[in-house]
């Protein structure tokens, strides 16, 4: 039976992308080559590599804007760093929403001085503050634009002077925004793009370049903008396959296509919590987001029963992080509306049942 992959990462792909990069792994392009074997500075993967960060920057509506393109290694984990690293001259502000912007700020602290501009760590992070102040004096502001642990999502991009710096590792390419609004933004692509090991880095190439300290190379945006994103030996596959994610996200009508059917796929979902007496919504109701939702059992003796029902259902993934509890229905792009509706029926069957 195949599974409803509702895990929070390594994210479901697209069937049609499997079927390619899979057939790619025995035989690249007819070439009598594996793409994990294919030289990384060959002609076929420079290509790959072009292409890649052109459709990044043509779905986020970024082309001729002054914006670079990378796919980088380490993950969302060491642009907590490198982006501090580039940009805190003296302070800057974070926003701290959940367990990676936490993590994210305490990077930051190794560079200079981090303002927490706002939290909603005082209850646990299920909701997105607002109403706060942006200080005038400092370097950049940083958000998380999705919690997954949490299951919240900023809907109101801060409006800011300072360059707007966003992880946008859980809901990248899900939603229509006006990306030119940020000045940086980075993505593990292990939500919604492809498989673990590369990150997705757009930055626009006027905000570099600015403060005084030396960069280490591998650590630099110039760097690697100045070497196409080849600085060192690239994560060929993972790149590989994020193009075909890319490819296949642009031949479906692109962002506003895809952000219709998560409309949908959260709204059967977040009904089914919210009508049905079993179950209780974790995070504020006005921030909820749309790739991970949260949500616990009012009444716990019923969560063996519950979870062999999944179980039986082909449902995966559906534990809630150990911060929150519960359960947690991550439903990236490449989530079909089936997959929702299976999930739902079988919240559906245990009220029935109780």
């Amino acid at each position: 039976m195949k599974k409803h992959n509702f895990s929070a990462g390594p994210c479901i792909l697209p069937q049609e992308v499997f079927k390619e990069a899979s057939q790619a792994v025995l035989d690249y392009n007819d070439s009598g080559l594996s793409i994990i074997e294919i030289s990384h500075r060959s002609k076929d993967f420079v290509d790959i590599m072009e292409e890649a960060r052109s459709l990044a920057l043509e779905l986020l509506g970024l082309e001729g804007k002054g914006y670079k393109a990378l796919f980088l290694q380490g993950g969302a984990s060491t642009q907590f760093l490198m982006a501090a690293y580039n940009l805190l001259q003296s302070k800057a502000g974070y926003i701290n929403t959940g367990s990676w912007s936490d993590k994210a700020i305490k990077e930051a602290k190794f560079f200079g001085e981090v303002v927490e501009i706002a939290s909603s760590k005082d209850a646990n992070y299920n909701y997105i503050p607002k109403g706060y102040e942006i200080p005038t004096d400092i370097d950049y502001l940083h958000c998380t634009s999705n919690n997954t642990i949490f299951g919240t999502q900023i809907k109101d991009i801060p409006v800011t002077n300072v360059p707007l710096v966003c992880d946008m590792s859980s809901d990248i390419f899900s939603r229509e925004l006006d990306y030119s609004k940020f000045s940086l933004i980075y993505a593990g692509a292990q939500k919604n793009m492809g498989p673990a090991g590369t990150t997705l880095v757009v930055v626009k190439e006027d905000i570099l370049g600015k403060i005084k300290r030396q960069i280490p190379s591998m650590l630099d945006y110039q760097v690697h903008i100045s070497k196409g994103s080849m600085f060192n030996t690239p994560p060929v596959f993972a790149v590989y396959t994020s193009m075909l994610t890319l490819r296949w996200l642009k031949k479906l009508g692109g962002i506003a296509a895809i952000e219709e059917l998560n409309e949908k796929k959260a709204k059967l979902i977040y009904s089914e919590i919210d009508l049905n007496p079993l179950f209780k919504g974790f995070a504020a109701k006005e921030d909820r987001s749309h790739m991970n939702a949260t949500f616990t059992l009012v009444n716990e003796d019923l969560k063996e029963t519950f979870e062999t029902m999944c179980k039986e259902g082909g449902i995966n993934g559906v534990n809630g992080h150990r911060s929150v509890g519960g359960y947690r229905a991550s439903m990236y792009n490449a989530m079909t509306m089936n997959s929702v509706a299976a999930l739902v029926d079988i919240m559906g069957d245990l009220e029935r049942k109780a």
